[in-house]
């Protein structure tokens, strides 16, 4: 099951002790700031012991479509590498 968006920030609010408005606003600058960091620079966005999310270059490589079996070549490009902390993945457990 997912928590959706209106659920999160219903608990962050909770959780901070402030009002809804107050923590979608918190919320969606997080959003912001974390696709400004990756797009941007570059730059890696690491929460300790939670997450940290990076921009990763990937080379170019040749593919196969399944269906037909025909090689087809993909460029090079990046992507996103999200990795989990120590305290996730103990919650996890």
């Amino acid at each position: 099951m997912a928590i959706s968006r209106n659920d999160l920030v219903a608990a962050l609010a909770s959780k901070a002790g402030t009002s809804k408005t107050e923590a979608d606003a918190v919320l969606s600058a997080f959003s912001e700031i974390l696709v400004e960091a990756v797009s941007g620079n570059g730059d890696k966005v690491s929460i300790p012991g939670i997450l940290s999310v990076e921009r990763v270059e990937r080379a170019a490589r040749v593919g196969r479509n399944p269906s037909t079996g025909e090689t087809i070549d993909i460029p090079a490009g990046h992507g996103v590498k999200l990795s989990v902390g120590s305290r996730l993945k103990a919650a996890a457990k």
